[in-house]
């Protein structure tokens, strides 16, 4: 089973003063962190929201010049045996790169195996096939069994003489 983890990370950035640069900084700041290992991850700006009221607020939080960035980092994890496996194993590829940065898994979503569905479609091409040549063979035979007629009695006399 493959699947798409998506995993929080905390980012410290320093000496900002706006939220749009503090997410800028901290993207890049972690891109050149996970690249070039992990050039397959995607980073996307978090989302944050009042625990209280439930408002949306800016992915930073800005003090006295210093930011905590929320960032979320996608990646696809292929060949797990279970979900937990899955968010084990990015937390550890992406945590082994991203030193002191806390990571949260958010979101774990199986997505279908590309070689399953083209199994599928070649079992249910090859089923047809088969339906086909069953049905190609079945004409054949009726029509070598109109021509047996027509050649053993010639036959038949050849051997007779």
């Amino acid at each position: 089973m493959n699947c798409r983890v998506v995993v929080e990370a905390a980012v410290p950035v320093y000496d900002v003063e706006t939220p749009d640069e503090a997410v800028r900084i901290a993207i890049s700041k972690t891109g050149e962190m996970l690249n070039p290992d992990l050039n397959y991850v995607e980073i996307n700006m978090g989302s944050r929201s009042c625990p209280h009221c439930g408002e949306e607020l800016e992915p930073a939080y800005i003090a006295a010049d210093e930011s905590l960035v929320a960032l979320e980092l996608e990646m696809t994890v292929f060949n797990v045996e279970r979900d937990e496996h899955a968010a084990r194993i990015a937390r550890k590829e992406i945590g082994q790169r991203l030193e002191n940065i806390p990571l949260e898994v958010l979101e774990i979503e199986e997505i279908e195996d590309e070689s399953d569905d083209e199994e599928s479609d070649e079992t249910s091409t090859a089923e047809e096939t088969a339906s086909d040549t069953d049905e190609a063979s079945a004409d054949r035979e009726t029509t070598d069994a109109d021509t047996d007629e027509d050649i053993l009695p010639e036959f038949e006399e050849l051997i007779d003489e």
